[in-house]
């Protein structure tokens, strides 16, 4: 549910082609994001940079539990419930950020500097880490993403496929059977992580088709009160599922017959999934607060939360941090875990981390474009109405 790019974002508009941001950056200024379409500016809306912060904390605590699924089974559980709605409530949110997308030259310009420029420069760095810690063969492509970079070239494809989805009568329908056929072809292969780019590809195409109301139903008290028990059922099920299940089928990167199953037990599966996710998602929304909490300006940071704890989280694994504490695996150690992956999160959506950082995530890129002389003569014409009033008045 981060969004990438320079973004200041306004509160959604309700119209449904109105333009609308789409990455996360500081809420004190109104500078309009580069990968997001968005033409003008305003107050942020909380309830979107409380869902950011939320996810963000969520996937941050996943990684760090990641080392120690293997000892408990609660941890296990807690693990699928987390995989099986934080990703695709993200991306909803990413899909809803696109609506105003379109191949405008400036929106165009936005795109590359703020999502495909920061992937080739952390796809690039990732893989350097990766050569230089523990494996020195690993190659540096750019067209095979390593481990979490995959989201910014998902992004980057998902938003440039925008006009062709707003112009299709059934955009959802036609993105599910896309999915569920990727889901079944084994051919497809490693190439710009493919697989997840068209299997997650149903919860992008559901943000560009929602609205500010469908948000406001979903946080009707009634849909409160019902997430509940859905969210204890969904958690128990990951309980008894967790040591009978492949949890390698919440990640999206392969297909069915890459998991061992026939074809039509992986479509039914990815259908299933997809239709946990989906609900889960809801439930996850249902109870993000709408008002202004001590986390909410931390939604502005989402994409350096993610693309920066990728580093510990593999440093954790390389070099064993998990071993050398093995209190870590009991249940106390693995609370003061937990928490200490939600405040890694916090203390890297915040503005110090930001402003370190910005060179890389947030890369001022203008002078590999062309200028735009129609863009540069329309400013140019446009006449402030401060000043045509003062004017006016001598």
């Amino acid at each position: 549910m981060f969004q990438v790019g320079h973004e200041r974002s306004p509160l959604p508009p309700a119209g449904p082609d109105a333009a609308v941001p789409s990455a996360p950056s500081a809420p004190e200024t109104s500078r309009p994001g580069p990968g997001d379409g968005t033409e003008g500016a305003g107050r942020r809306d909380a309830f979107f940079d409380n869902a950011k912060f939320l996810a963000i904390a969520l996937v941050v605590v996943g990684h760090a539990w990641r080392p120690v699924i293997d000892d408990s089974r609660a941890v296990l559980a807690a693990y699928n419930f987390v995989y099986a709605f934080h990703m695709p409530a993200f991306i909803v949110v990413s899909g809803y950020f696109s609506r105003g997308f379109d191949m405008r030259p400036s929106r165009v310009r936005r795109l590359v500097a703020g999502v495909l420029v920061p992937y080739l420069i952390f796809e690039t760095v990732y893989s350097l880490f990766k050569r230089a810690a523990d494996s020195p063969e690993h190659p540096v492509s750019l067209l095979d993403p390593w481990y979490l970079t995959w989201f910014l070239i998902a992004l980057f494809v998902w938003r440039l496929t925008t006009p062709v989805w707003k112009a299709l009568r059934r955009p959802l329908p036609v993105a599910l059977g896309i999915a569920l056929l990727a889901s079944v072809s084994p051919d497809i292969g490693n190439d710009l992580d493919l697989q997840r780019v068209l299997q997650l590809l149903p919860f992008f195409v559901l943000g560009l088709c929602l609205r500010p109301e469908h948000f406001e139903r979903v946080r009707r008290r009634e849909v409160r009160l019902l997430s509940v028990p859905v969210a204890a059922a969904a958690l128990v099920f990951a309980y008894w599922s967790g040591p009978r299940m492949n949890f390698a089928w919440f990640y999206h990167n392969s297909s069915g017959q890459e998991l061992g199953v026939p074809w039509w037990i992986g479509i039914a599966m990815n259908l299933a999934m997809l239709a946990c996710s989906l609900v889960l998602a809801v439930c996850f929304f249902a109870w993000v607060p709408r008002r202004h909490m001590w986390f909410t300006a931390l939604g502005a940071g989402t994409l350096y939360a993610y693309l920066l704890h990728g580093f510990l989280a593999q440093a954790s694994r390389i070099f064993g941090w998990y071993d050398a504490v093995p209190w870590i695996t009991t249940p106390a150690g693995i609370v003061v875990l937990t928490i200490g992956a939600a405040a890694l999160a916090a203390l890297l959506c915040g503005s110090p981390v930001r402003r370190t950082f910005r060179f890389a995530v947030e890369p001022r890129v203008d002078w590999i474009f062309r200028r735009d002389a129609a863009e540069e003569a329309r400013q140019r014409t446009a006449v402030p109405a401060g000043s045509a009033g003062a004017s006016g008045s001598r």
